[in-house]
């Protein structure tokens, strides 16, 4: 082989090497990260349109979840009534209940120096406690009207979080600048913020919702604000009862002379129990005052049910729809816009803009009828 060849060769296998290694060297370096998507310039007017459908599908949730809470509810509150009728009323009225009703009220003459009508406040407090245990608590049991606030709660998160993906592609809005949108949007709003606050983008996105702090706080913010509406009737209601019966057995006491007795000493408690029979306590006397007794009981707790169906129901700061309350006034207040209609869960139609200021057209229309 000539010399010229050589070299020929010798520079074309150099040439391959030298490609060789820059192929490898290119391979081994890393892609760099693709650049940013620009942001679409999205018009004014098209921001109030997405504005308008993200209160539009907040309002359509509300429906289905509020329906729901109030079937629940109004299984709850039968079932508070028929344990009402089949065991407490029968519990109270009975002959019985009356006689121990009646030691229990001698006991109590024992510390009449503790206060005003300390007889029918510890009365009231006796009677709450059965209340609780005979009714209340089986029924909660059955129906938590805490566990019915959760999952209504939850049930419209579910329900909006299914809208809110349909409403960029309506608008050629790309994902990303709409969910900056809903993390501007406050869905919870607890003072103090920001640690008791959440936007939509975080509550629709929470899995599970319970892992959010604002949540958990906005719970116990709507807990402390019930009071004791699930334990059963307040001491305004039952105390009504407890009045009337601690007068009763207390004048019948007083008839028989045990009153005094009881007032001399601790011993004298005995000699009143004897004395009941005396005082008219007996089955006969019982049977004549049980229609009074059950019309006056069942007064009482008819407007305590009434009263407990208002704080755990129709009241949108205390009841089982607070939650969800909270959160859709949050959210469809913080937007331009308040929809005036409500539009099906399943077809997602938009509601018709009139352009003009101030709300939609059959807003204002009707407001002006």
């Amino acid at each position: 082989m000539s010399t010229r060849l050589r070299t020929t060769a010798v520079s074309t296998a150099r040439a391959l090497i030298v490609a060789l290694l820059l192929t490898l060297a290119g391979c081994a370096t890393r892609e760099p990260a693709p650049e940013p998507t620009p942001a679409v310039d999205i018009p004014e007017s098209t921001w109030r349109l997405v504005d308008r459908d993200i209160a539009t599908a907040s309002l359509a949730a509300r429906g289905p979840a509020g329906n729901y809470a109030r079937g629940v509810m109004q299984a709850w509150i039968e079932r508070i009534r028929q344990r009402t009728d089949e065991d407490f009323i029968p519990w109270y009225t009975s002959y019985w209940t009356q006689q121990w009703l009646a030691v229990k009220v001698a006991w109590y003459k024992l510390g009449d120096g503790e206060g005003p009508d300390p007889v029918s406040r510890r009365l009231a407090a006796y009677l709450q406690e059965q209340y609780q245990e005979r009714v209340m608590n089986p029924v909660r049991e059955e129906i938590d009207p805490d566990q019915v606030m959760r999952q209504t709660t939850r049930l419209y998160v579910r329900l909006l979080a299914e809208q809110l993906p349909r409403i960029p592609l309506r608008y050629g809005v790309p994902g990303e600048q709409f969910e900056r949108r809903l993390e501007a949007i406050p869905a919870i709003a607890l003072a103090p913020p920001p640690a008791h606050g959440a936007s939509l983008y975080q509550l629709v996105h929470a899995q599970p919702i319970d892992e959010l702090p604002a949540y958990a706080a906005l719970l116990a913010d709507i807990r402390k604000a019930t009071g004791n509406a699930e334990g059963g009737p307040s001491e305004a209601r039952i105390s009504p009862v407890a009045q009337r019966t601690a007068e009763r057995l207390v004048n019948k006491l007083a008839i028989s002379g045990g009153a005094s007795a009881a007032a001399a000493a601790v011993g004298g408690v005995a000699g009143m129990v004897i004395s009941l029979g005396a005082a008219g306590i007996g089955a006969i006397a019982h049977a004549s005052e049980l229609p009074e007794l059950e019309a006056q009981l069942r007064e009482s707790l008819d407007a305590a049910q009434h009263e407990m169906w208002e704080t755990l129901v129709e009241n949108p700061r205390t009841g089982v729809m607070a939650g969800m309350a909270h959160i859709a006034g949050e959210v469809e207040g913080s937007l331009a816009y308040t929809p005036a209609l409500v539009v099906e869960i399943e077809t997602g139609e938009p509601v018709e803009d009139d352009g003009r200021e101030g709300g939609f057209a059959g807003e204002r229309d009707n407001a002006e009828e």
